[in-house]
């Protein structure tokens, strides 16, 4: 087995081109692994563990495009001379296909009545491409990430005293008067509102909230750094406010990681500004800011969130709610048949995520269930930071969501090139119990995810078996609804095939996996 590489220096292309040109390589004869990627650090490592690193590679930058390939013959310089052939093949195809503006301007030409722009441009170029936007009069969907914070500051700065809104950066879903963008699903129209600072904690409340039969009116992102102290919260002040004034909206609910207390004060201040029913869910923040505000009421989970969103919309839907809710013992009872074939070694849990939201519930839902810390990458407290992102340590969430990931890589929701190494990477670990995975489907996502997760799981239990002669759980939940394009039940038949149990929500399979390791129900 030998490993070719090629390092085309300040080369740039889009993360879904490298996804494609990585993936037809993967088809050549004589090719065992293939990785088209950008030198940061976190994907060197990522090649490190799958056998590529070459010293080529690692002397690359991150602005380096690195192009890797594992070979079982000597066709390692035809296989590099067809890469580049791809990746030319790829921009001749965008340069000759439908005509597309090339200028915010033009756009603007093209579709007059807009007032909208969606961003999704590489993060050095993001910022003034936004100002742009904003000077001409419009909304702003900043999907970018890899902004400054004072660039993002004075744009929503210049936002707010323009009436306008400025949804990011980072900000990955959006539903507009029943438009759905950037990442986001099919979900119906209705009287709940939901403003976060978190996309796939917005895409899991709205798929939840349709599961009661409840919609949305809006669904409006505001970044992930809104509710820091030096943004202060800005957008998720004016997005209540907007909704507060909607009078299709009469639910309202909000969504974040923990705010810096000043931030979340001020938020709270604009709630009680307003009679509607408002859903706080402010992931492992203090319960205790919302005592005085009358009409907030605290939701420790997503699920919760929808929940309370539910009834709060739709009184009728108390006894569902509460049957629901009621999950917990059932819970428990499968935990101990599922434990039944783990060997006592076997003592960890790992979470693999695509969803950044998503892998902090599971931590917030963790905390107060073991006693061991669980470390991440996007951990919940400094100090259970993980050493390094690409190798787990005792329990352990990791975000593949996280830019040190997406950097000259596409988002693991697009690509599940990533998880699926990292899948068979833990399934090496004797002591790994319990393996959790959450699969977002939607407009934007992979267009069959369960097709390629389903078969590494499979493998991967497989391999637990070979290895140490115990099986593997894994356990996952799937944000979707029937109506997205991957169908929700579709997807879930085939992860079950594979053996995955499969929760009907995020919090769910975090304290299925919590139960599978010895963790208390107690204090949930």
């Amino acid at each position: 087995m030998t490993v070719k590489t090629l390092v085309k220096p300040s080369e740039y292309h889009d993360s879904v081109t490298l996804m494609w040109v990585a993936r037809e390589l993967a088809k050549l004869t004589g090719v065992t692994d293939a990785a088209v990627v950008m030198g940061t650090e976190a994907n060197q490592a990522i090649l490190r563990q799958a056998g590529l690193l070459t010293s080529e590679a690692e002397a690359a930058s991150a602005n380096d495009l690195v192009i890797a390939v594992s070979l079982a013959d000597g066709q390692g310089e035809q296989v590099l001379e067809e890469a580049e052939r791809l990746l030319q093949k790829k921009r001749q195809t965008v340069e000759v296909g439908t005509f597309r503006p090339r200028t915010l301007r033009g756009a603007m030409k093209a579709a007059p009545g807009a007032n909208v722009a969606v961003i999704s441009v590489a993060g050095q170029y993001a910022a003034g491409e936004a100002w742009d936007a904003l000077q001409r009069g419009l909304h702003v969907l900043l999907f970018s990430d890899n902004v400054s914070l004072e660039d993002e500051i004075r744009l929503k700065r210049y936002a707010r005293d323009h009436g306008l809104l400025l949804m990011g950066p980072g900000a990955g879903t959006t539903l507009l008067n029943g438009v759905a963008l950037g990442f986001a699903n099919v979900v119906p129209q209705g009287p709940v509102g939901i403003v976060s600072a978190a996309g796939t904690g917005l895409q899991e409340v709205s798929i939840l909230l349709a599961k009661y039969g409840v919609g949305i009116t809006q669904g409006l992102g505001v970044g992930g750094r809104d509710l820091q102290e030096a943004v202060g919260g800005i957008m998720m002040v004016e997005a209540l406010k907007a909704l507060q004034a909607d009078p299709e909206t009469r639910v309202i609910v909000l969504v974040s990681k923990p705010p810096a207390e000043v931030v979340a004060r001020k938020v709270l201040g604009q709630v009680a500004a307003s009679a509607k029913p408002t859903v706080v869910c402010f992931l492992g923040g203090d319960p205790s800011l919302m005592e005085s505000v009358t009409n907030a009421f605290s939701a420790s989970t997503l699920q919760a969130a929808a929940w309370l969103g539910a009834q709060a919309a739709d009184p009728g839907l108390a006894e569902t709610v509460s049957r629901a809710e009621a999950n917990r013992p059932q819970q428990i009872q499968i935990a101990k048949d599922l434990r039944k074939g783990l060997a006592p070694r076997q003592c960890y849990l790992r979470g693999l995520f695509s969803g950044g939201t998503l892998c902090y519930e599971a931590q917030v839902i963790w905390r107060g269930m073991l006693t061991d810390a669980v470390r991440s990458n996007a951990p919940l407290a400094h100090e259970d930071r993980l050493e390094d992102s690409a190798r787990s340590e005792g329990h352990a969430a990791v975000d593949l969501g996280e830019e040190e990931f997406t950097v000259g890589r596409p988002h693991p929701m697009i690509d599940n090139d990533l998880r699926i190494r990292r899948i068979l990477q833990e399934a090496q670990d004797p002591e790994v119990a319990v393996l959790m995975l959450d699969v977002v489907l939607g407009y934007g996502a992979h267009p069959d995810p369960a097709s390629e997760l389903a078969p590494a799981v499979a493998r991967a239990r497989q391999l637990a078996r070979e290895l140490g002669g115990n099986d593997l759980l894994v356990v996952g939940s799937v944000t979707g609804t029937e109506g997205d394009p991957q169908g929700l039940g579709r997807q879930v038949r085939a992860l079950e095939a594979a053996g995955v149990v499969v929760c009907d929500s995020n919090a769910s399979a975090a304290l299925l996996c919590g139960l599978l390791v010895g963790g208390s129900s107690e204090t949930m």
